[in-house]
């Protein structure tokens, strides 16, 4: 079992990797002041703890519209030649009528082969429009046979919560193609503790089969992971094709003092041969105020296997090497 120094960076939540046919992990993540976006790389995933992290986009200034509050949960992707990056950001740190935060969701391109070279290089390509203009956030995408898919997490005011998952087809990187589909919202206990929350989509193509992790409640303890899971030739865009498990399939280790892993996504190992999960994760739950500005959430990064039926199996959270 491959393994690596737990946590690996510390104080980065909503974490993601990704490796680029040039050999490097590409690592990206909220930083705790919320008001940049930084790029670090390394031909190794431990390199990563150690990679002088490249800023490549700042958030505007506060009072001056959208992009100016709050930019979380950022993704990197290389999409036909070009590398785009994926994030959330809103004007105002006050909350709407819903009580929720007021994000939308948007996107950077950099047409440069390194995205490291210059801050300059990334190009905001604007807002991801969707038919809802409600707080939306925590966007990922999918290649599959030539289609580019756009999976996100946004509240619907008629439904009950914060957020719900939602996939579309998109015309290009910046642009939504089909009408969004709903594929899960809250509705079990493990999914409504404190906030009604479904968010940070995560996609795993491995054995024949589609499995799209999300994270769910509250970002204290609570937080955690399920799982839906499609057939790898079905329609991706019929919530039909979608089955989702009734129970969370990653979630806080009591006993070892682990709280609240979640907002995760994919790579593999170094040879190739063991697939890793990227997650955050809390050691303590004596948070003052609101969890969100708790600094404290720290990137884990995990192996894990399969069941019989080929379906991952995560485990429980990896054990802190400090304390």
């Amino acid at each position: 079992m491959t393994t690596y120094t737990t946590p690996l960076i510390i104080q980065r939540a909503d974490p993601f990797i990704y490796k680029h046919t040039d050999g490097y992990y590409y690592f990206i993540a909220s930083v705790p002041s919320y008001n940049l976006i930084e790029l670090r790389r390394s031909k190794t995933i431990e390199g990563l703890a150690f990679a002088m992290p490249r800023t490549i986009w700042r958030k505007h200034p506060s009072g001056t519209g959208a992009q100016s509050e709050l930019i979380w949960a950022p993704e990197i992707h290389f999409i036909k030649g070009k590398w785009y990056v994926y994030y959330a950001a809103s004007h105002t740190t006050e909350f709407d009528e819903n009580g929720l935060f007021q994000h939308r969701m948007f996107c950077l391109e950099c047409a440069s082969k390194d995205p490291m070279e210059n801050e300059e290089n990334w190009i905001e390509k604007g807002q991801i429009l969707t038919p809802l203009d409600s707080f939306a956030l925590d966007a990922t995408s999918l290649q599959v046979n030539g289609k580019l898919y756009y999976i996100w997490a946004q509240k619907d005011p008629e439904i009950r919560g914060n957020s719900n998952i939602y996939i579309s087809e998109m015309t290009n990187p910046w642009t939504l193609k089909t009408e969004p589909v709903l594929l899960s919202k809250p509705e079990y206990d493990w999914e409504t503790k404190i906030f009604w929350v479904n968010e940070g989509p995560a996609v795993l193509h491995r054995n024949g089969k589609f499995f799209l992790t999300y994270s769910a409640s509250a970002t204290d303890e609570n937080y955690c992971m399920g799982m839906l899971v499609a057939n790898e030739n079905s329609n991706l865009l019929d919530p039909n094709s979608w089955s989702k498990s009734s129970r969370p399939v990653f979630e806080s280790d009591i006993d070892n003092g682990l709280f609240g892993p979640g907002h995760n996504s994919f790579t593999f190992s170094e040879d190739g041969q063991t697939d890793l999960m990227v997650y955050h994760i809390r050691n303590y739950t004596d948070i003052l105020g609101d969890p969100l500005y708790d600094p404290n959430r720290h990137t884990v990064v995990q192996s894990f296997t399969y069941d019989k039926k080929g379906y991952p199996k995560f485990d429980k959270p990896q054990k802190f090497t400090f304390q």
